[in-house]
């Protein structure tokens, strides 16, 4: 993997539940995992009709440095925008050196 192309700054985030400080539990919220380094690869992008309004999604691949742990539960964060994680293809190779995760931007 070249790493002169991880120069996106993403930060992956994962939708968890606590507890307040008497013991209740609290309502999930987005919270941060990791940030990290990537490379932003826009694969496609498409206009439908949803619900009388016209509505656009990129789909996006964004590379990183080989890692366990992201899954499609998580959703990452990039200049401002919101990326849902569709699937994580771990160890594309096969010599554990980086990590493909494959989103989609609702607009």
């Amino acid at each position: 993997m070249d790493s002169s192309k991880l120069n996106r700054r993403i930060t992956v985030q994962e939708y968890k539940g606590g507890t307040d400080d008497a013991g209740f539990p609290t309502p999930p919220v987005w919270t941060d995992i990791v940030t990290l380094w990537a490379d932003r690869e826009p694969l496609s992008g498409k206009e439908f009709f949803a619900a009388a309004a016209v509505q656009a999604e990129n789909t996006v691949r964004f590379r990183i440095r080989y890692r366990k742990g992201i899954n499609t539960k998580m959703r990452i964060l990039h200049d401002g925008f919101t990326y849902e994680i569709y699937a994580v293809l771990d160890d594309v190779r096969g010599d554990r050196t980086e990590t493909h995760i494959m989103t989609k931007q609702k607009v």
